[in-house]
This record gives structure tokens, C-alpha cells and sequence, in this order.
């Protein structure tokens, strides 16, 4: 019994149901005690009270004669009540209300009306903006009372008005508290997880704790996120596959051709041949994926960046580095040179100079890799991050597209961020920014 008490528990329609519980012991408690404290210490004028006794007088005064009805309307003055008999064309001066009555009243009296049957011209009743109780005496006369404070307060709405604002209160603090415990912050953790986590890695990242219903929802993630990996890892063990299998009759059709006698056709074939081979290496490089298995550490960036630059500069392309000669970051070593050097291959191919710099900001690592090529129009800049897309209108020339697709993935790997800007008056500014 306990064991299923505490499944029904561990259910957001069983916390539901304990909070509506809880909070209805709770309501009646507080309310009760809310109730007493304001009879005890709040003046307010019992309506029912005042007109039962009212009721009482006119039911005197009905069959009196004038002489007795003077002496029982002098009595009751006596004992403090502000009374008078009228002729029962007054009602028809009846206001529903006055001018010096606030908003709060006209809602408490609006919400908290006596349980007693109205008198003549309701519970909110006003004779020369002063607040009235009538009673019926005759056909031709009534008898009307006056004096009492004109105020929300009343015992209708000390009665009741407690356990209201009570109720309102707890329901508010305990489904406010429930929303953030059992739902808002559950699902915040999956967004989160969601947002930083990688395909290729098989171990789960939706956290499966909390509610059943949060629990089923990770445990749903984490099975789709398994099944995606065992996809892309079967497709790329394929991709892979015929990669290797092409190379052995690319390599026989090439010893074939240079056996050829020296012609024009030659050496076409040879520059298809070669083409075809550097398509292969270039795609096995990328389905590789090293990025994402590769152990985060605690490194030097800026060796890094003057290792690719100084590499680059000795083979004879101007390629320049700036910024500071020690900056500590946790990343991926190898991925990072490698992002930088595509970065810089891709520069060197459309530009005459390249310039490197890397600053920091607050937890940020910022690495900017500039050029004064034609740079990217800015329609084209979010699909040449596509693999083998090739933009022909900017920028054309050898590759296979696959460069800044590997710089992106793996920019994404340090969920970092990476941006392509246009220069003045020309070149393209590529601006990579991962976390320290």
C-alpha cells in the first residue's frame, strides 16, 4: 500500500491532488482563525442583525395608531437608532449607490451579500448618499434606518471574505511553488541539456529525475537521442566503407592512365582521378569526427593560433597574429587547430592577407580570422556552413565545401558560437567565440 501511495505521490496529478488536499485543511484552518481575529478586532456593522430588528419595529408600527406609532419610533430613538417613518413614495429616491463610496466596498458589497432576504431596494441601498435600511409597514408608509458606517466591512464579509482572500492566497503559494518544483524547473534542466548536448556521444544527458511524467519525457529524450546516434553511426560506418572501397580501383584507373601515351586527354583524366581521390580523403576526414571524442583541457590558445599562423607564414602566405602570448582556456586542442586551420586555408585561398587576433571577454574566448577577399553576401553566409555547399557567385575556387562545415561542428562541440561578417570595403570576417 505504501509502495503504491508513494507512485501515486511521485505523479504530477498525485501532487496535484495532495496540494488541493493540503491546501483545503490549510484554508479552513487559516480562514477560521482569520475569521475570529477580524470579528474580535474589526467593527462591522451585522446588516441581517439591523434589519430582522427593523422588520421587528415595522411589524409594531402596522397596526399602531398614529399617537403609538410616535411613541414607538421615540423609543427606538432612545435606545440609538436614527429612524423615521416615510411615505412609501421615498423608495423611489433610492440609489444604488454614492459618491463618496469606494471601489473595495462596491465589490465587497458586490461578493458578500447577507444570506437574509433583501430589504426594500436590496443591501445596497442610499437615500441622500447616506447608506439605508428600509422595511414595508403599510401600503402607504415605510420605515427607514440609517447611521450605520458605510464601509466594506460588514458581517457578511467577515464571515465569509477570510476564507476567500485565504484560499486565494495558498492556492497561489502552493501551485506556485509545485509549477517551479515539479514542472518549471524539470523542464528548464531538459532545455538546458538540450541545448549543450552531442549526438555522437552515447551516454545520456536528459537528467531522469523528478515527477514519473519528467522522468518518462528524459527517458524518451535519451532513447531518441540513442537511436539517432546508432543511425548517423551506421550511415557513416557505410559512407565510410565505400570511401575505402573506392580507392583500390581509383588507384588501378590511374596506373592504367599513366600508362597512356603523353596527351591532352592524359592528363584530364589524371586531374579527374586526383579530384575524385582528394573528394575521398576530404569526406573520410570529415565522417572521422574526431572533434567530438576528444578530451577537453586546460590549454594555451594563443600557442595555438601563432603555431597555425607561423605554419602558414613559412610557406610563404601573409598571415599575421595578434593578441596576447598566453591565454588559458578549456577546449579541444587538436579540434581547435584544426578550426583555426581551415579558417586560415580558406582565407588564404581568396585573400592576399589574412590577419588572426583573439582577445577575451569576461568568460570568452573570442578568435577572429580576417581576410580582404570578396567576402560572402549575405544571403549565402548560413548555407556555405552546409557540407559540400560551394558558393559559385563569392569566393569560388578548389575544395569541396567542407571546410567551414568542420569549423562550425566544431565550434558547436564547445558550445561556442560563430559568426560571418562582411568587411569595408572588402573581405570576410569570420568571428569564433567559445567559452573559457
Amino acid at each position: 500500500m505504501f509502495r503504491r501511495l508513494r507512485r501515486v505521490t511521485m505523479t504530477i496529478r498525485g501532487q496535484i491532488t495532495i496540494i488541493i488536499l493540503v491546501a483545503l485543511v490549510t484554508i479552513i484552518s487559516m480562514g477560521d482563525a482569520v475569521e475570529r481575529w477580524a470579528r474580535e478586532d474589526l467593527a462591522a456593522p451585522d446588516l441581517e442583525n439591523i434589519a430582522e430588528k427593523l422588520n421587528a419595529i415595522a411589524e409594531l408600527l402596522g397596526p399602531a395608531s398614529p399617537e403609538d406609532r410616535q411613541i414607538i419610533l421615540a423609543n427606538a430613538r432612545r435606545a440609538g437608532w436614527d429612524i423615521e417613518l416615510t411615505p412609501t413614495a421615498t423608495a423611489s429616491r433610492f440609489a444604488q449607490s454614492s459618491s463618496h463610496q469606494s471601489f473595495l466596498d462596491i465589490v465587497a458589497a458586490r461578493l458578500f451579500p447577507p444570506d437574509n432576504e433583501p430589504p426594500i431596494g436590496g443591501w445596497q441601498t442610499f437615500l441622500d448618499d447616506r447608506r439605508v435600511i428600509a422595511a414595508r409597514v403599510d401600503d402607504d408608509s415605510i420605515v427607514i434606518t440609517a447611521g450605520f458606517p458605510d464601509s466594506m466591512l460588514s458581517s457578511a464579509f467577515l464571515g465569509r471574505g477570510p476564507y476567500f482572500f485565504v484560499a486565494f492566497f495558498v492556492l497561489i503559494v502552493f501551485f506556485f511553488m509545485f509549477a517551479i518544483r515539479a514542472i518549471t524547473e524539470p523542464i528548464q534542466r531538459i532545455a538546458q541539456a538540450a541545448a549543450v548536448s552531442d549526438i555522437t556521444t552515447g551516454s545520456p544527458v536528459f537528467e531522469e529525475r523528478g515527477t514519473v511524467e519528467i522522468v518518462a519525457l528524459a527517458r524518451a529524450l535519451n532513447g531518441m537521442r540513442r537511436r539517432i546516434r546508432l543511425m548517423i553511426e551506421a550511415r557513416t560506418r557505410m559512407l565510410r566503407g565505400i570511401g575505402h572501397d573506392l580507392r583500390t580501383p581509383l588507384t588501378r584507373l590511374k596506373l592504367r592512365v599513366e600508362r597512356m601515351g603523353e596527351s591532352g586527354q592524359k592528363d584530364a583524366l589524371l586531374s579527374d582521378i586526383d579530384r575524385i581521390a582528394s573528394l575521398l580523403v576530404e569526406s573520410l576526414n570529415y565522417l572521422r569526427n574526431d572533434y567530438a571524442t576528444e578530451t577537453i583541457e586546460l590549454v594555451d590558445v594563443a600557442s595555438i593560433l601563432q603555431t597555425v599562423c607561423s605554419e602558414f607564414a613559412d610557406i610563404g602566405h601573409a598571415v599575421r597574429y595578434t593578441g596576447p602570448n598566453r591565454l588559458l582556456a578549456r577546449c579541444r586542442p587538436l579540434s581547435i587547430t584544426r578550426a583555426v586551420t581551415n579558417l586560415c586555408d580558406n582565407a588564404v585561398k581568396f585573400g592576399d592577407k589574412v590577419d588572426v587576433t583573439m582577445a577575451e571577454r569576461l568568460e570568452t574566448v573570442l578568435i577572429t580570422v580576417e581576410d580582404d577577399g570578396p567576402g560572402i553576401p549575405q544571403e549565402l553566409r548560413e548555407r556555405v556552413l552546409e557540407p559540400f555547399f560551394k558558393s559559385d557567385q563569392s569566393r569560388a575556387g578548389g575544395g569541396f565545401g567542407l571546410g567551414l562545415s568542420i569549423v562550425a561542428d566544431i565550434i558547436h562541440s564547445h558550445q561556442g558560437t560563430l559568426e560571418l561578417r562582411q568587411r569595408n570595403p572588402r573581405g570576410l570576417s569570420v568571428v569564433v567565440a567559445i567559452p573559457k
